[in-house]
């Protein structure tokens, strides 16, 4: 249970450095993040981003769609996929571009894009009364080995 969100950020974090090690050569590292509205995505996504070195305004890729950071370890890409209509190619989104080795994609609301690659990881947050649980969950062979860490 996550309390607040220095936890929601510290999770974020303690993600990025499980899955750096592990980043794929031929295509990018997928993880793609669920919640209701306000249930700390964004504040998740902003821990991991802060733990690859990413020390600017980390904002909420909600109008624009898409952010892009660089940093020394990878590519970052974030994606808010809430604004678009259901069903919206990613081709559309320019997400592809993207979908290389040394690239990290995390992208909110992927329910909502049509033609999304496999996730490599599945993160899932919830609000409770306590706080905010959160489930990571293995969708690939890749994400097995981090999320056995």
């Amino acid at each position: 249970m996550l309390r607040d969100a220095a936890e929601t950020a510290a999770a974020g974090a303690q993600l990025a450095t499980a899955v750096m090690p592990h980043l794929p050569k031929e295509r990018a590292f997928r993880i793609y993040l669920s919640g209701d509205l306000g249930a700390g995505k964004t504040t998740m996504v902003r821990g991991f981003l802060r733990a690859l070195g990413v020390s600017g305004h980390v904002r909420s890729p909600s109008y624009t769609l898409v952010e892009t950071y660089q940093t020394a370890a990878a590519t970052a890409v974030h994606a808010d996929l809430y604004r678009i209509a259901a069903g919206t190619a990613a081709e559309s989104l320019g997400l592809r571009d993207y979908d290389a080795g040394g690239h990290i994609w995390l992208i909110e609301w992927p329910d909502r894009g049509a033609g999304l690659p496999p996730a490599d990881l599945l993160v899932t947050l919830a609000h409770h009364e306590a706080g905010r649980s959160l489930v990571v969950t293995a969708a690939t062979s890749l994400g097995a080995e981090i999320e056995a860490q």
